[in-house]
């Protein structure tokens, strides 16, 4: 393919990611991320804020790619809280596996060493294989999730901020205080304060005792009900437990984590946005809070909550049997 054809399918490319910019389309949330030259800011692509000119937006294949170019997360959309790509789930490549094995933590624990020994490839293939398809390696990606976080429990406890900084991943305080104003161009202090008020409400009771408070985000639309009757039907005992009526129930189960044990507890009653995405309430108890990543990330598996409800729709009502089940 020559390189002017290259161009033109680019182009072609990123005018459809525009039009999903223009019409504020959440079923692309997560999917990609566009940032604002003028404003030096990035966004998901159902951001409420006046849509850009065309030539003063970039496009980003994560969060990650578009703070290493130097832009900071929309206070408005909060584009780091998305769901991620529901490829990562199902990709077995090695960029798909390496992104489930940063999410899962492995690049804070060992580094990029042994997140290249688990993959079997060297660091150098890794950092040049995850640039070439996301725009970012290793450390970069790994340092985006530490980030959001850290704006969780920014937000949603009452931690001194030393505990989070280290609960977070970060190596030391200073790191975590640098990588906070680059993403968020503010202070640790200035994100606390920023958090919506239900957020600001909950930290008030959230401690290591009563368990983290969580917001499980999912798009929509996300049916938890059949999700928690198998969960309720194949329930382990000892591990496992689903109590309440129908549209009411919690879930419940204990978690092995790399730094310790957990228990959560997940409602089936799901929370709606104006996007048309929502999240399920959580609540976590761990004995290490550097396993907070660790466990969001197999509970988002568990749910299914990185799924795109319109993909799966598109591909099952194609087929004649089981169009009238969806």
């Amino acid at each position: 393919m020559d390189s002017v054809t290259e161009t033109a399918q680019r182009t072609a490319h990123e005018d459809s990611r525009y039009e999903a910019v223009r019409s504020r389309d959440a079923r692309f949330d997560g999917a990609f991320f566009f940032a604002v030259r003028t404003t030096g800011i990035y966004c998901r692509p159902s951001c409420p804020a006046v849509t850009p000119k065309r030539r003063n937006v970039r496009f980003f294949a994560t969060a990650a790619a578009a703070q290493g170019s130097g832009f900071r997360a929309c206070r408005r959309c909060r584009p780091d809280a998305v769901p991620g790509s529901a490829d990562w789930n199902v990709r077995a490549d090695v960029v798909g596996r390496a992104m489930r094995l940063i999410g899962d933590g492995v690049v804070d624990r060992e580094g990029v060493a042994g997140l290249a020994v688990r993959l079997g490839y060297s660091a150098r293939q890794v950092q040049r294989q995850l640039t070439a398809e996301l725009g970012a390696g290793p450390v970069a990606l790994a340092r985006a999730q530490r980030a959001h976080t850290a704006r969780v429990l920014l937000q949603t406890t009452g931690l001194p901020v030393t505990e989070i900084a280290f609960a977070s991943g970060f190596a030391s305080v200073r790191q975590f205080n640098d990588t906070i104003r680059a993403v968020y161009a503010a202070t640790p202090s200035d994100v606390r304060a920023a958090a919506p008020a239900a957020d600001r409400a909950a930290s008030r009771t959230a401690t290591p005792s009563a368990g983290v408070p969580l917001r499980l985000a999912h798009r929509g639309p996300y049916q938890a009900g059949p999700v928690f009757d198998l969960l309720q039907r194949e329930a382990v005992a000892g591990v496992e437990e689903v109590s309440g009526p129908p549209g009411r129930r919690r879930y419940r189960r204990t978690l092995r984590l790399p730094y310790g044990t957990g228990i959560v507890a997940v409602e089936e009653r799901t929370r709606v946005q104006g996007n048309g995405g929502g999240w399920l309430d959580a609540r976590l108890h761990l004995t290490d809070l550097r396993d907070l990543t660790t466990s969001v990330q197999r509970l988002r598996r568990l749910f299914d909550l990185d799924a795109d409800p319109y993909a799966v729709d598109e591909r099952l009502g194609a087929d004649p049997r089981l169009a009238p089940l969806v």
